[in-house]
C-alpha cells in the first residue's frame, strides 16, 4: 500500500504542454527559451510558469481545447498506471501543467489517476487570459506529496516519485524511492534510479516491491 506520483510533462506524456499552446500562439520558441532556463534552475519554476502563460494572453478556447487534445500518453504509460490502480497501489499526478490537459490525455487511453494535482489557464470571454492559477505555481511538490502520504496513511518514507526536472527535484527529494525518467543533469544526482521507459519503471516498481512479479 503506498502513493506513486508522476510528474506530466516528459515524464508521463512526452510532450509539453506549453509549448503545444505556445505553437497554436506563435510564441513556441520564446517559450522553450524561458523553459530551458528554468529547467537548469536559472529562474524560479514559478516565474517561468507566469511568463509562459502570459505569453498566451488571447488565445481562443477552441485552440487551447485543440492544442490539450494533441497532449498523448507516453507508450507504456496507460499500462503502468492501471496496473499500479490494480494493485491497490494510489496514484497521482503532479504537475505544473494543466488539468485539461492531463485528463485529455488520461481519458483518450481509457485510464484514470486517483490524484491530481496540477494548475489551470483561466479564460475569460473564450480566451486565455495569459494568467495561471493553481497549487503548484509557488506551491513545491514536496508538500503536495506530503499531503497526499498524510491523506492516504502512508509513510513519506513508503512513496515514490517519478520525474524529470528542475520542479521535481522537492518530490524526489523527499520521496522514499525516486525514479529519474531521463532526468536533466541537475537532476540525475537526486535519484535512486534512471530509467528511460515505463517499461524500465515498471521494473524498478516490481523490484522495490511496488508492484508484483508476473
Amino acid at each position: 500500500m503506498t502513493v506513486v506520483a508522476f510528474d506530466f510533462d516528459g515524464t508521463l506524456s512526452d510532450s509539453e504542454m506549453t509549448v503545444l499552446l505556445g505553437d497554436r500562439r506563435g510564441v513556441a520558441a520564446d517559450m522553450d527559451e524561458i523553459t530551458e532556463r528554468a529547467m537548469n534552475d536559472e529562474i524560479e519554476y514559478a516565474e517561468s510558469l507566469r511568463k509562459r502563460a502570459a505569453l498566451l494572453e488571447g488565445l481562443p478556447e477552441a485552440e487551447a481545447e485543440a492544442a490539450f487534445d494533441e497532449v498523448v500518453l507516453r507508450e507504456g504509460a496507460a499500462d503502468l498506471i492501471a496496473e499500479l490502480n490494480d494493485a491497490g497501489v494510489t496514484t497521482a499526478i503532479l504537475t505544473g501543467g494543466f488539468e485539461r490537459g492531463v485528463a485529455a490525455a488520461l481519458e483518450r487511453e481509457g485510464v484514470a489517476v486517483d490524484h491530481i494535482v496540477s494548475n489551470r489557464l483561466p479564460m475569460k470571454a473564450d480566451e486565455l487570459t495569459g494568467a495561471v492559477e493553481g497549487p503548484l505555481i509557488e506551491g513545491t511538490k514536496d508538500d503536495a506529496l506530503e499531503d497526499l502520504a498524510d491523506d492516504v496513511g502512508v509513510d513519506l518514507a513508503d512513496t515514490v516519485a517519478v520525474g524529470d526536472g528542475a520542479n521535481d527535484l522537492p518530490m524526489l527529494e523527499v520521496a522514499g524511492l525516486a525514479i529519474g525518467f531521463e532526468p536533466k543533469p541537475a537532476v540525475e544526482p537526486h535519484c535512486d534510479v534512471v530509467v528511460t521507459s515505463m517499461a524500465e519503471a515498471r521494473e524498478t516498481l516490481v523490484d522495490d516491491g511496488v508492484l508484483a512479479h508476473h
